[in-house]
């Protein structure tokens, strides 16, 4: 799965779909209004993101594939505030239709916090226009999906239900994709009525979406498996995926019996956005060769993390790599370059994670390394180890340095558990990553009072600690015993 998440950069996903500007208004919720028993939302600032089918935007770009969106948005403010956010995420947006008479869809959610706990979504506000847009419009947007299949791998559909998708127009669409052979991936509306989606490789219904399509009350396997089945015959799709939210999900592919694919349990934190990063997943792990159940599994890691958090925040690649070792035990995805390693430090501030650094050769890891080494992780809550290059440690030891490569050294240390991370720098000191990276603390061993990169810390803010090494615990003083000793034998 980790190789088929590697392939994501090659990617290109045609993205058709319902594009909104989702809008958070936040403030403090802390008493109840006079005039009914409501409460009181104090503003304190708002934020405007992307929404509906944008989000698949998003998630497909954070899993490291490309995408053109396909769709329709307002000639007003709110339209020009979403095409921008959408740029600014490198897909490709020229294939949007900006309609003069189509106001922007806009969902306006207004979240409290009260005694400084949780922010808690109190109640939503939409504005959408509910006409349909009409056949030329359709029409255009049948040529624009057209244009951007050639070097496309899969077409995915968002459907919303806002105006975009009609039982006439959408089949078109589909069949244009199935004729040049890519596969077609829809996230359904939650309708009775699954026309549209005739022809489609691959639906992907939610619990409450299958029972309204297929008409039948999911119980247990036994009706979900009739529910998927009337949903395929209905579109003459090749398979069904039920998405179960905590249950995993459940897969029907052609006339053979359906199967349930796990996933783990989840602290579910806010749901929005999950069927999003979902369709993105199985766009990109189909597009990329992956065979159906492996698909879906990796879909399962994707919507799970996106559940773990507030609001939509796209999952990265990177993030489901680190899921997926963890969960069988794998420590190598520790071992970084430092462009990933600032994408990785971001998405851990986040979560009000203190991040340590510490720099050093390392070569011989020993006993009074791993003792300084959990003495620095205990300071904050995710620690960085930068080691020098081979090149960088010959410059400072000399030419018989070091005794052990540098991937070797890395390896070792990501295989101790007081370590989050380790990236390799090839300058003679980490004045440089120090600048990128940004640590709220450096940590460096021993009692000198010159630290390289002190007046890098300090001047963004950050801390500064030395700690004290283990007496007669060094790797010179190791190898001379080794050479003097002809190995303690």
């Amino acid at each position: 799965m980790v190789e088929i998440l590697d392939r994501f950069g090659s990617q290109r996903i045609v993205l058709m779909g319902d594009f909104m500007l989702d809008r958070y208004v936040y403030g403090d919720a802390e008493r109840i209004s006079p005039e009914a028993p409501v409460p009181v939302l104090r503003r304190v600032r708002q934020e405007d993101l992307i929404g509906g089918a944008g989000n698949v935007v998003q998630a497909i770009v954070a899993l490291g594939g490309k995408v053109a969106p396909v769709g329709v948005v307002g000639k007003d403010d709110d339209g020009k505030k979403l095409k921008g956010l959408l740029d600014e995420t490198g897909a490709n947006t020229s294939q949007l239709v900006r309609l003069a008479d189509w106001p922007t869809t806009v969902k306006t959610r207004y979240v409290g916090l009260a005694q400084h706990r949780h922010a808690q979504q109190m109640f939503r506000v939409d504005s959408e226009s509910t006409q349909g847009i009409d056949d030329k419009v359709r029409t255009n947007l049948r040529s624009a999906v057209r244009s951007e299949l050639q070097n496309s791998k899969v077409l995915a559909l968002e459907d919303y239900n806002k105006g975009v998708f009609s039982n006439a127009h959408t089949p078109q669409v589909i069949a244009d994709a199935r004729k040049v052979g890519l596969a077609v991936v829809v996230d359904p509306a939650r309708v009775s009525d699954y026309r549209r989606y005739r022809g489609a490789t691959l639906l992907v219904p939610n619990r409450y979406e299958a029972e309204l399509a297929a008409g039948e009350q999911i119980r247990d396997d036994e009706s979900m498996a009739r529910a998927a089945r009337k949903i395929r015959l209905a579109t003459d799709a090749e398979a069904v995926v039920i998405t179960l939210d905590k249950e995993g999900a459940y897969l029907c592919q052609g006339d053979g019996p359906g199967r349930r694919i796990a996933t783990r349990p989840r602290s579910v934190y806010d749901v929005s956005g999950a069927g999003d990063e979902v369709l993105a997943m199985l766009a990109l792990a189909m597009g990329a060769g992956c065979d159906l159940p492996d698909a879906v599994a990796l879909a399962n890691v994707a919507g799970g993390l996106a559940v773990e958090r507030f609001g939509v925040v796209p999952v990265t690649r990177w993030e489901v790599i680190d899921e997926l070792r963890s969960t069988v035990g794998l420590r190598g995805g520790k071992v970084v370059d430092r462009a990933r390693l600032k994408d990785e430090l971001a998405r851990r501030r986040r979560r009000d994670q203190t991040v340590v650094f510490t720099n050093g050769c390392f070569d011989l890891l020993h006993v009074g390394h791993v003792r300084y080494l959990r003495q620095a992780r205990e300071l904050g809550t995710c620690l960085v180890v930068a080691i020098n290059s081979d090149d960088s440690v010959r410059r400072l030891k000399g030419p018989t340095r070091p005794v052990i490569p540098a991937d070797e050294r890395a390896e070792m240390l990501g295989a101790l558990e007081c370590v989050d991370y380790v990236t390799i720098f090839d300058e003679d000191t980490p004045e440089a990553l120090l600048g990128l990276l940004k640590p709220e603390l450096l940590v460096k061993g021993g009692a000198t009072p010159v630290v390289v990169g002190r007046e890098i810390v300090e001047g963004y803010g950050g801390t500064v600690r030395t700690l004290e090494l283990v007496d007669g615990l060094s790797t010179t003083d190791i190898i001379n015993r080794v050479v003097n000793d002809g190995g303690g034998g």
